[in-house]
């Protein structure tokens, strides 16, 4: 028969239990959870580039957490800005005064980044854009807590520049959206281009929603440039693109980093979208080691959606966040403190070094063209060859 000492208690099974917890080595009890929050267009016209990166985000979480030299177990908080500024002012107002998030990984749009870095720095909250390429995100004001794995735009329009001037292109339009990333895309388009000899004869400036561009492609059409400089969203693009065929206009298009991935493919199909360039700061993801590794890891996780072309940035990103945590501890402002540190970090889209405005100095820029349904590296393509020519190429 079970007997007790004198002045102790017969304990029930669940108290033994819990005495039992409370004895096991460290190492054994659960995590503490840190929350992340991931912030992009989860509806609406660019949702697809969204779900890629939220996709790619979730991937690295997935990951980490399964990783037991982890510290920590990781939440990601993934909020829908819609790409949309006074979306984007909100959903970064909620997570800043969610104490329980310790860092953000936000936006695609360069309109809503803009809109949002002073909330960030209002309430203390370390962020890593993980897209959008406006330059005054990170340079405009010099804020601690504010950093970007991505590019700026103004390489992939310098690139793109002598690129066009060294295969002949003399004489372009440039048509742009109205909003600061728009502008901004004309701005160093045009500067580059007359720098490399060539002449813009026609600028134009739309509003991201409009649907018809008539007016402006019947303008375009009189105007006879070799080139369309389109600076601009895939919506937009595409737009301009279908719009283009049935003006009976056969000018080459030359896009930037905003129509880069299988949506802008997609939308406009196969047939239109042949032979359309872009220039993307980004290194070859399937070239490296890294990069494979991303590419394998999302193909395995069984992902319905493409991770479009910054989904691997979303991946370093939030992969950078979480090691940074784990360094400095799960507070704000060391977390700010350790990403202000960062200097070849490596990650699928190349080592990441944070200058003193936490822009990312790294990028390199790959210049594409649509090849049988596909963005093709120049280098790789039929067009390189001479095999295929380009539109008005000379």
């Amino acid at each position: 028969m079970w007997r007790t000492r004198p002045g102790v208690a017969a304990l029930s099974g669940g108290a033994l239990a819990i005495l039992a917890l409370t004895v096991l080595p460290q190492g054994s009890l659960a995590k503490d959870t840190v929350k992340i929050a991931w912030i992009g267009p989860l509806t609406g016209a660019l949702s697809a580039h969204g779900i890629g990166g939220r996709n790619s985000a979730e991937l690295a979480v997935k990951l980490k957490n399964a990783d037991p030299a982890a510290r920590y177990n990781y939440e990601l908080v993934a909020l829908d800005d819609e790409c949309k500024p006074n979306v984007g002012v909100q959903v970064a107002t909620r997570a800043g005064s969610d104490r329980s998030i310790i860092a953000a990984v936000p936006h695609y749009c360069s309109a809503t980044a803009i809109a949002t870095v002073e909330v960030y720095n209002r309430f203390k909250l370390p962020m890593v854009v993980w897209a959008a390429v406006l330059p005054e995100i990170t340079y405009g004001k010099k804020l601690p807590e504010i950093h970007r794995v991505s590019g700026t735009l103004i390489g992939q329009n310098k690139v793109g520049a002598k690129f066009m001037a060294d295969l002949g292109y003399k004489r372009f339009v440039s048509l742009c959206d109205t909003t600061d990333y728009g502008k901004s895309m004309d701005k160093y388009f045009t500067q580059f281009t007359l720098e490399n000899g060539g002449e813009v004869i026609g600028k134009f400036g739309v509003p991201p929603d409009q649907q018809d561009l008539s007016a402006e492609l019947t303008q375009i059409k009189d105007l006879n440039p070799e080139a369309i400089f389109f600076g601009g969203l895939t919506p937009l693009g595409t737009r301009l693109r279908t719009q283009m065929v049935k003006f009976g206009m056969d000018q080459l298009m030359e896009g930037q980093s905003g129509i880069i991935g299988d949506a802008f493919i997609n939308a406009v199909g196969r047939e239109l979208a042949e032979g359309v360039l872009s220039f993307f700061d980004s290194p070859r993801v399937e070239k490296s080691e890294a990069g494979k590794d991303f590419i394998k890891k999302y193909a395995d996780a069984g992902y319905k959606e493409p991770y479009e072309a910054y989904g691997p940035f979303s991946f370093a990103a939030t992969d950078l966040v979480m090691d940074k945590i784990e360094q400095a501890g799960p507070d704000r402002a060391k977390v700010t403190e350790a990403l202000a540190q960062v200097k070849d970090y490596p990650s699928a889209v190349g080592p990441i070094t944070f200058d003193d405005y936490g822009q990312n100095i790294t990028p390199l820029t790959t210049k594409f063209v649509v090849q049988d349904g596909k963005w093709v590296p120049w280098e790789d393509s039929e067009y390189a060859t001479g095999k295929r020519k380009l539109n008005r190429q000379k």
